[in-house]
């Protein structure tokens, strides 16, 4: 499994975690936020590569959330810098 692949697959599960959590533009909303807040700008950039190419490994959630992010980079976070992007 790629790099790619596997940020593809966390991202997936974050998806499905947030999916849970109510409609699904609270389930964007929250897929967005955690991405900016706790991923590193090359782990998002990477999937942002990968969107360009097409979302094979991403589902729709992560996928739209990726969109949002790529087009608002200068939004601010919900969450304090840190986290668990290691």
């Amino acid at each position: 499994m790629s790099n790619t692949e596997h940020l593809a697959q966390m991202a997936n599960d974050i998806g499905h975690y947030f999916r849970a959590q109510g409609t699904r533009e609270e389930a964007i909303a929250g897929i967005t936020n955690h991405l900016r807040s706790f991923w590193t700008k090359r782990m998002r950039n990477k999937l942002f590569s990968q969107l360009a190419l097409g979302t094979d490994g991403l589902e729709e959630l992560p996928a739209e959330a990726l969109r949002r992010l790529e087009s608002q980079p200068n939004v601010k976070s919900d969450q304090p810098p840190g986290g668990d992007a290691g």
